[in-house]
């Protein structure tokens, strides 16, 4: 667990500083993305060329 010194500055290992926290999978944003272009060009068609 880091530490604080007196400065108030937080001291981390190397190891603990390059660890980040999970957000979002890529393959999830990729997906959510894509279905989200294909329903506002499926609209877009529909409004438009029909």
């Amino acid at each position: 667990m880091a530490q604080v010194n007196r400065d108030g500055q937080i001291v981390e290992t190397a190891k603990e500083a390059r660890q980040g926290e999970r957000g979002p999978s890529v393959l999830v944003v990729l997906l959510v993305s894509t279905g989200a272009i294909a329903v506002i060009f499926a609209l877009l068609w529909y409004l438009f060329m029909r």
